[in-house]
C-alpha cells in the first residue's frame, strides 16, 4: 500500500475555531480509546526510566487542545513520574476546549526555543502529515531544542487499518474526523519508512515501538 500524501482538512488556516473543536473532540475520544495516550505515556515512561529522570520538562507539538499529553503525564502521576508540558499549535484554540494550562502558538518547523529548553520534544499525529523532507528537517529542529531526545506517536499504514478506520468513521461526530482519519492512514509512514527518515537526522540512536491498533512509537536520542 503505497503512501498518498494529502492535506487534511483540520490542517487549514481557512477552518473555523468551532469546527476544529468538533474534530479534536473525536481525536480524544481516538486517542483515549484506541492506543494514543497509552502510547505517549509509554514513551515517557521508557525514556524517563533511562534517563533516570524522576520529572521531566516536556515540549508537545502540534498539540491541538492538549488532551493527549495531560492525559499521560496523569497516569505517568501514579508512578510518581512528573511531567511539565508545554503545548505548542500553530493557532490557539478556543480556551474552554484547551487541556494544556502552559500553551505557545508557533511553528513547527521553526520551534521558538532555544538550544536544550525542554527534556523531551513530543509529538502525537504529527509525523505523517510531513512529507519525508520535512520530518527530517522536524526531528532535527527538535534534537536541538531537546536536551534527551525526541518522541513520536504515530499512526502504521496498512490495508487493514484502512479497512478499520472506514468501518469506524460512524464513530465519529465531525464530517471532518470521518475525511482525515482516512487521510491520515493513506498518508502514514511504515515502521520501516520511519526507520529510514530517522536515519537522516542528527540522532545518536532510534528505536521504533509497535504498539496497539496500528500505532506505532519512536525514541529518537540525542
Amino acid at each position: 500500500m503505497r503512501r498518498v500524501p494529502q492535506c487534511e482538512v483540520l490542517d487549514r488556516d481557512t477552518l473555523s475555531l468551532e469546527a476544529a473543536a468538533e474534530s479534536l473532540g473525536d481525536l480524544r475520544m481516538v486517542n483515549r480509546w484506541f492506543g494514543g495516550v497509552s502510547t505517549t505515556a509509554y514513551l515517557l515512561r521508557r525514556s524517563m526510566q533511562r534517563c533516570n529522570l524522576q520529572s521531566a520538562s516536556v515540549l508537545e507539538v502540534a498539540a491541538g487542545d492538549g488532551y493527549s499529553i495531560v492525559q499521560a503525564a496523569e497516569r505517568l502521576q501514579r508512578e510518581n513520574l512528573h511531567i511539565q508540558p508545554v503545548c505548542l499549535d500553530r493557532r490557539k484554540l478556543r480556551d474552554d476546549c484547551h487541556c494544556c494550562r502552559s500553551s505557545v502558538v508557533g511553528d513547527a518547523l521553526a520551534l521558538p526555543f532555544a538550544t536544550e529548553t525542554f527534556d523531551f520534544v513530543s509529538c502525537g499525529l504529527f509525523l505523517h502529515h510531513l512529507a519525508p523532507e520535512q520530518a527530517v528537517e522536524f526531528v532535527n529542529g527538535a534534537l536541538g531544542v531537546a536536551r534527551q531526545g525526541v518522541l513520536i506517536n504515530d499512526l502504521r499504514r496498512s490495508p487493514l487499518h484502512l479497512a478499520l478506520v472506514h468501518a469506524g468513521t460512524l464513530m465519529m461526530r465531525s464530517p471532518i474526523s470521518r475525511i482525515d482519519g482516512i487521510a491520515s492512514v493513506r498518508q502514514a509512514y511504515t515502521p520501516a519508512e520511519l526507520q529510514e527518515l530517522l536515519a537522516l537526522t542528527d540522532a545518536s540512536a532510534s528505536e521504533i515501538h509497535l504498539r496497539y491498533l496500528f500505532r506505532m512509537g519512536a525514541v529518537v536520542w540525542k
